[in-house]
């Protein structure tokens, strides 16, 4: 018998007498301290890393339950030894009569229990970091950034990513993280796509998760909406709107059926068939009355879909249809620079401001990174204004403009307003004209309403003066600069610049 000893190892030897379990002992017990060390710093201080969280509940665990993999390894190794060598393995005898014994079971159990504790409670922590806002934006920093950002400088910063992406249930929390899974692989092999596609396919339905909040059966009646635009020329003149935005509501219990939120599906189903995946055309809808059963379908009028795209799915509208960036909000370099103005965190005094700004964010979106980008807004507003004396607040305009490239401008991901539609309205992105066209008929002959006053009713417009003067009864729209052609849709020229 060469290298093996006619007696079994007793004690630790059972495991170390090869490399495999004193490898397991040695993970083991690093993993394990280091572990009672971070969680007792959670515990006594706390933190909101996600590095540090992925570390404690995640990392450190895996790694100590791959050492005890390796214990329980290098013993069915070391026992295989044992009887090539002819000693036959044999199981250990309990005997509670003998103290040492009894103590050691003792001893055994306890150690157990608080394992057993701690895993308990460490499971728990590892699901709370997972669901974390931090986990979700700033574990893959680069990534996320833009998601994050525009989530923290949104009107649902209080709620966390999970409770809108995920929801409720463990169907869709397995879904999630198995489509998480497959993110980390994409990140980890860099080849995730730069912007991320939007919309985001496979979305939960907001049944399942706006309305938890969101109640659709409300009456919400009419709402005034108060904008204030500054135009391009010299003198950055303000143009104020002020409309009541007809909410109204569909359940005829709580108030009206109409407004804006017919659509919500209470008493109406509407299926559409999009264009393609960015659904910013809809040539194909049909509404289905759940009372009367009525079916009526709408096309538009250039003909039947093609039967690539008849073989598209059906889907059906919810909120995300309209509220489609109801968080990750970016802003157009006019609106963002509009409310600069109007709260004057940009002086409205300086010299066609409102023109120059813009350009300069145009100017930034066309760097490699957000350093670059942050120097040529910097830069090109220095060249409009190269005399400081030309405005005291003009270094102010500059620190603001900047502010605003950094909450909706992100160069590394290819991310700003020109991929993120924003379907609320019809300004910059067709939004509501992708229905509401006058270009969708029925065979019966019904066209969907064009009709401006059917969502909202303009009640005031003009400059400072003009504006404070309301007609309830509504205003006819007073383009600035002049009258437009009827039958021009607004998105047609408005593209978020000058």
């Amino acid at each position: 018998m060469t290298g093996t000893s006619s007696q079994p190892p007793k004690g630790l030897l059972s495991c170390t007498g090869n490399w495999i379990g004193l490898l397991g002992i040695i993970v083991s017990a690093c993993s394990l301290l280091a572990l009672l060390v971070l969680l007792g710093y959670d515990l006594l201080v706390g933190f909101d890393k996600p590095y540090l969280g992925v570390v404690i509940y995640i990392a450190l665990p895996g790694a100590l339950f791959a050492g005890l993999l390796l214990i329980l390894l290098g013993v069915r190794y070391q026992r295989r030894l044992q009887r090539r060598g002819g000693v036959p393995p044999r199981l250990p005898r309990l005997d509670l009569n003998d103290p040492r014994q009894r103590r050691n079971v003792v001893l055994a159990v306890c150690v157990g229990f608080l394992f057993l504790l701690f895993s308990a409670f460490g499971s728990f922590r590892a699901y709370q970091v997972t669901e974390s806002v931090a986990f979700c934006g700033q574990l893959c920093h680069q990534v996320m950034e833009p998601q994050h950002t525009s989530y923290l400088n949104s009107p649902h910063a209080r709620i966390r990513c999970t409770e809108c992406h995920i929801g409720p249930g463990a169907e869709w929390f397995v879904r999630a993280k198995v489509s998480g899974l497959r993110q980390v692989v994409a990140v980890l092999a860099d080849t995730y796509p730069r912007p991320i596609p939007v919309p985001v396919e496979n979305l939960r339905p907001a049944r399942a998760t706006c309305e938890h909040c969101h109640w659709p059966d409300k009456f919400y009646g009419a709402l005034e909406l108060r904008r204030r635009h500054f135009l391009t020329d010299p003198a950055n003149t303000p143009f104020e709107l002020r409309m009541l935005l007809k909410v109204g509501g569909a359940n005829p219990r709580h108030g009206p059926v109409g407004g804006i939120h017919w659509h919500m599906t209470v008493g109406n189903d509407i299926e559409y068939i999009p264009a393609d995946k960015t659904r910013q055309a809809i040539p194909w809808v049909r509404v289905t009355n759940r009372e009367s059963g009525k079916i009526t379908t709408y096309q538009t009028r250039n003909g039947s879909l093609p039967a690539e795209q008849e073989r598209l799915p059906t889907r059906k509208m919810d909120c995300i249809d309209c509220h489609n960036r109801p968080t990750h909000i970016f802003k157009t370099p006019n609106d963002a620079l509009d409310l600069a103005l109007w709260l004057e965190r940009i002086d409205p005094r300086i010299p066609s401001i409102k023109l120059h700004a813009a350009q300069a964010l145009v100017e930034g979106a066309t760097a490699e990174t957000k350093g670059q980008g942050l120097d040529l807004v910097a830069d090109f507003l220095a060249s409009k204004y190269p005399a400081a004396s030309e405005s005291a607040n003009i270094d102010q305009a500059v620190a603001e403009t900047q502010d605003i490239f950094r909450a909706n401008f992100f160069p590394e991901m290819k991310t700003d307003w020109r991929v993120r539609p924003d379907n609320i309205g019809h300004k910059e992105w067709p939004g509501c004209f992708r229905c509401h066209d006058g270009e969708h008929v029925s065979e019966a002959g019904e066209t969907i309403s064009a009709d401006c006053n059917a969502c909202h009713v303009l009640i005031a417009q003009g400059t400072d003066e003009a504006a404070q003067t309301i007609d309830s009864a509504g205003l006819a729209f007073e383009h600035p600069g002049g009258e437009i052609p009827p039958g021009i849709l607004c998105n047609l020229c408005h593209r978020g610049t000058p």
